[in-house]
Order: C-alpha cells, then sequence, then structure tokens
C-alpha cells in the first residue's frame, strides 16, 4: 500500500470554495487561505441560529498503545462511509500538534484513505493557529515577567506579585523536554542585579490558552475568558489574573483570527472543519466549541473526535465541552484495535520509545486479545454512565484474524455495546467502514438520556473522588498535601464549581502506565492541582504526570526531508 504522504499527493482536491458551497456556504462567508484552505467567518453562526442541529457523535478509544490506535482515521472514515449512503455529513477534528508530528505519534490529519488534505499544510503549519496560541501565551509570560521587573517601575512590583507563586509557563509546539524546566533570569537588563526564579516550558497545545481557544463560544467569550486566567498570587494570597495584567486585550488581538475555523476536505472531499488542538492527556483533548455548532447546523451528522482514550479525551468531551457548549451527543463511537487488546491482554510488552516487532504485535493470540477485552469493557461501561448509545469499531489491520476480530465483537456485545463493527477505513477508505455507518446511524434515533457525571455543586474533592471511582476503577484518592491546600485555597476563591480536567497518562485508565486491563484495587494520587480560570475547570496532576514531552530515540523528523523540486519526502 501506498504511504500516507503519497496518497495524500496525488488526491484530488477540489478548490475549498466548492467544498465550502456544498455545505451551504458561499464565497462571503469564508476567507481563503490559497485554493484548498479556508477560515470561516464567525458572522456565519448568526446567520445559521434558526436551523435545527445535526446528530452529534464523539468517536474515542479503548486505551492505546504508544502508536495510538487510529481514531482520526476512524472519524475520517466514518465521515466518508456516512457520505456515500447518502448523508450530509460534516468530520470536525483538532488540528495536529508538531509535537507528534515530529515525535513517533504521527500528526493528526488521518491516514491512508481516510485522511484530511492538504496534508502536509495541516501537519505542519496549516492557517497558522497554533502559533498565534503560542505567541499569545508567550506574549502574557513576558508582561508578568515586565510587571516585576521593568525598570520604568523603579523594581517596584505594582500588583504586588509574589513571584515564587508564579505558575504561568511559556510554550513551544515541540517535544522539547530538555526546556520543561529552566532558570529564568534577567540578570543582563540590570548588568549586576538579576531576578531569577525557577520555571519553564509546556508544548502549545497544553496551555490553557489553547484550551480556551477550544472552549469559547465566540469573540467577546474569548477575550472574556483570556482575562480570567490566573497566573499567580500577590501577596497577599490573593489571584492575579491576566486581566489585572492589562494583557488579556492584546492577546485576543492575536488569536482574533485563530478564533475562525478553518475548512478543508477529506481525500473523497467530504467537508472537514478543523480547528484548535488542545493534548487530551494534560489539556482537554477536544476540538472547538464554535466548529462543532458551526458543523451541527450545516450538516445532519457530525463526527468529531476526542483525543486519547475514553477516559481521558471522551469524558473530557462530556463533562467539559458538552457543559461549556450546551451541546448533546447523539453517539459514542468507541475504536479499538486488536494489538491494543492483545498488549493489554498480556499479549507482548510495549516499553516507552521501544516499537515491538511486528510479529509480536500481530501474531494470532485469541486469549490475550480476550483477556485484553477487560479494557474494552471498562470503557464501555464508562461512557455508559453518561446515558449515551455507545457503538464499538474495531480498526481493523490485515494481520488480525477471524478468531480476534469475533472475539472482541462477542465481549463488546457482551459489555454493553450498541454493536461491533470491525472496518478497513484506512486500506478502502469510506467503503471500509458502511456498516459503521449504518450501526451509528442507528445508534443516533435510539433514546438518549446523556447525563453529566457530577453536578456543577460537588466540592473539587467530591468531583475528583467520583472520576476515580466511576472512571479510572481505583478505591479511592491519595491527595498530597499541596493537593489539600488548593483545594482549600480555590474554594476560597470561588473556583470550587468548575469542572475537572484531569492530567494523567493516556496509556493507562489509571495514573500508572504500567497498570494495564482494567485496574481496579488502588488509590489514585493527586500530588497537585492547577487552575486554569480562563478555561473554566481544574487540573490536578495524577502521578509522574509532564506538561512537555519527549522525543524517542529515533524520532519521525529524521525521515523527514525535501526533494529539489520542493516536495516533502517522509512525512509519514
Amino acid at each position: 500500500m501506498k504511504s500516507d504522504l503519497e496518497i495524500a499527493q496525488e488526491a484530488k482536491l477540489k478548490p475549498v470554495v466548492e467544498i465550502a458551497k456544498k455545505i451551504g456556504l458561499d464565497e462571503d462567508d469564508i476567507e481563503l487561505y490559497g485554493k484548498y484552505k479556508a477560515k470561516i467567518k464567525l458572522e456565519v453562526l448568526e446567520k445559521l441560529k434558526d436551523r435545527p442541529n445535526g446528530k452529534y457523535i464523539d468517536v474515542t478509544a479503548t486505551t492505546p498503545t504508544p502508536l495510538g490506535e487510529g481514531k482520526t482515521v476512524i472519524n475520517i472514515g466514518l465521515t466518508q462511509a456516512l457520505a456515500k449512503i447518502g448523508k450530509n455529513v460534516i468530520s470536525t477534528l483538532r488540528e495536529p500538534s508538531m509535537g507528534p508530528v515530529f515525535g513517533i505519534k504521527g500528526g493528526a490529519a488521518g491516514g491512508g484513505y481516510a485522511q484530511v488534505v492538504p496534508m502536509e499544510d495541516i501537519n505542519l503549519h496549516f492557517t497558522g493557529d497554533i502559533h498565534a496560541v503560542g505567541v499569545a501565551n508567550n506574549l502574557l509570560a513576558a508582561m508578568i515577567d515586565n510587571q516585576i521587573f521593568h525598570p520604568r517601575f523603579k523594581r517596584k512590583n505594582l500588583l504586588n506579585i509574589d513571584p515564587d507563586s508564579i505558575t504561568w509557563r511559556r510554550v513551544v509546539d515541540l517535544n522539547d523536554s530538555a526546556s520543561t524546566n529552566v532558570d529564568l533570569g534577567t540578570k543582563a537588563r540590570f548588568e549586576t542585579e538579576g531576578y531569577p526564579r525557577d520555571t519553564g516550558f509546556d508544548i502549545t497545545v497544553a496551555s490553557e490558552v489553547m484550551a480556551i481557544l477550544s472552549l469559547a463560544n465566540d469573540l467577546k467569550d474569548l477575550r472574556q475568558k483570556l482575562g480570567k486566567i490566573i497566573v499567580a498570587k500577590n501577596k497577599e494570597g490573593k489571584p492575579v489574573t491576566a486581566e489585572d495584567l492589562k494583557a488579556a486585550g492584546a492577546m485576543c488581538v492575536v488569536m482574533k483570527e485563530a478564533i475562525k475555523p478553518n475548512l478543508v476536505q477529506t481525500v473523497d472531499n467530504v467537508p472537514c472543519i478543523m480547528h484548535a488542538g488542545p493534548f487530551a492527556n494534560i489539556a482537554i483533548g477536544n476540538n472547538s466549541i464554535i466548529a462543532d455548532r458551526i458543523a451541527l447546523k450545516l450538516a445532519d451528522y457530525v463526527v468529531t473526535e476526542s483525543g486519547f482514550a475514553a477516559d481521558c479525551g471522551a469524558e473530557k468531551f462530556l463533562d467539559i465541552k458538552c457543559r461549556a457548549s450546551g451541546l448533546k451527543p447523539d453517539c459514542i463511537v468507541l475504536n479499538t484495535t486488536i494489538r491494543s487488546l492483545k498488549m493489554h491482554g498480556g499479549g507482548y510488552e510495549f516499553p516507552p520509545g521501544k516499537t515491538p516487532p511486528k510479529e509480536v504485535m500481530f501474531g494470532e493470540n485469541v486469549e490475550a486479545v480476550r483477556k485484553g477485552c477487560l479494557n474494552l469493557a471498562k470503557h464501555i461501561e464508562n461512557m455508559n454512565k453518561f446515558g449515551v448509545p455507545t457503538v464499538v469499531c474495531i480498526n481493523r489491520f490485515t494481520p488480525d484474524t477471524d478468531a480476534e476480530v469475533e472475539a472482541v465483537i462477542e465481549e463488546a456485545k457482551k459489555a454493553g455495546a450498541e454493536a461491533c463493527v470491525p472496518v478497513t477505513v484506512h486500506a478502502d477508505g469510506g467503503d471500509g467502514g458502511i456498516e459503521l455507518a449504518k450501526a451509528v446511524v442507528e445508534a443516533c434515533d435510539k433514546p438518549n438520556n446523556f447525563k453529566f457525571l457530577y453536578p456543577d455543586e460537588a466540592t473539587i474533592r467530591e468531583k475528583i473522588e467520583t472520576l476515580a471511582k466511576e472512571i479510572y476503577g481505583a478505591d479511592g484518592v491519595e491527595f498530597s498535601e499541596l493537593a489539600e491546600e488548593k483545594m482549600k485555597l480555590y474554594t476560597e476563591w470561588g473556583l470550587d464549581k468548575l469542572p475537572i480536567c484531569m492530567a494523567k497518562t493516556h496509556l493507562s485508565i489509571s495514573h500508572d502506565p504500567s497498570k494495564l486491563g482494567a485496574p481496579s484495587g488502588y488509590m489514585f494520587p493527586v500530588r497537585d492541582i492547577r487552575p486554569s480560570a480562563g478555561a473554566g475547570f481544574l487540573y490536578p496532576l495524577a502521578g509522574e504526570m509532564r506538561t512537555m514531552p519527549g522525543m524517542p530515540s529515533h524520532p519521525a523528523s529524521e525521515n523527514v526531508d525535501i526533494d529539489k523540486t520542493g516536495k516533502t519526502l517522509g512525512l509519514f
């Protein structure tokens, strides 16, 4: 089979103006970024406000291997399959971060014959949204230090900021673990006196600014949310915000184009609205509310995607994004693979940064697959707690045997899935997902009793304990002394009504990446809790969670090059 890049470069794209017309947008509704990319103007929301919403479908997954299990491939393949059975459908996706693109996992534009194009543009700089997020984030960081250090203030800190309490970090959109912790100083500005402090870098897609872009309902809401960002405490113990620093206005100006969703297409010329790109293990992990709201007015079916497994992105989609937007899902599609279930069943080990041999990952092992279905069953149970019909799909690889696939279908139905359908959309495009599309349409028409996992009124402790027990399978929560102090502080600040965005490993339902399957009988450790008051949630840190990923020993960037004609080589 051809590489993803070869397929993307051979795809026959239609001008984005034609794609826009297909979903009812005219040239005045979009802003062109070349021939095949466009931004959708926010005025479209007002134009479409009286239209009913289409069906809302979220694609999530079981706990993945470090390679990922193809959620984006399933999202795009399902979208193409729905189009093939005559449905008016739009895919909504997050924008790729160049961290994974140049790391181990790859991009976020799908793959094979289920991908979004122009793939190279999308996976690299696209329309500059992630760059805008990084600049806005780092502008705020610079203004914090400026407030403390600038000589025109005669070195007087006008907001009385406690430098040791500053939590706002700089960002870069790469896996650059060497910059995780740095000593920041301005000694050169004052020749003999410096103002050093410990800080560091996060990856841009983990920034609160990115989460705000994902959760903002419009430009006014974006401006208000940016102003609510808490960056530090003053010496009286009160929060210092971006509004206090007079930074939010400039940050919003930097992002005034980035808030507009991007319109592209699949290799089958099916519309895709791609916008925002937060990670799901250390951020909210979902595309923007604005993109989904526009798509739901333009299409009868909207297929979105939540990052990593259902305990990460899908839970945050349901408890945070749907809470913030007022939108209600009609169906959950839970993607799995034989190779991931085999790993969870003890069929092979996948050490960090080392890909196991293919014969180990893909050799038939029905027993390990059945044991691994404990992980699948737990995710089905978790999704059913939200009252939304769940359809399981198996992203089938060529070496997967019929016996292994049948075992998963049997276990999925036993665990409460509405249906379980193998798909081959990577190799066959939309044709490989027709049965899944039919199952999803059927599930969307079933009764829906959507509900949140916890109420706004629950305490911070109660919300975290609910997640730990109901979603992660823990017996309880061990709060560090620091976490206890933070819960008390945030309650005093009036942040206790916010939902929880857990920062934890994506390689296990628990906090510990070595705990495979469906862990239980353990205590879930919360070592710190940080505020994302602008985005509208609190995020606890569970276990040894890092907000800046690292590269493997042989990162994907080693394979990327360009030929003498300017053609990209080696990008997937």
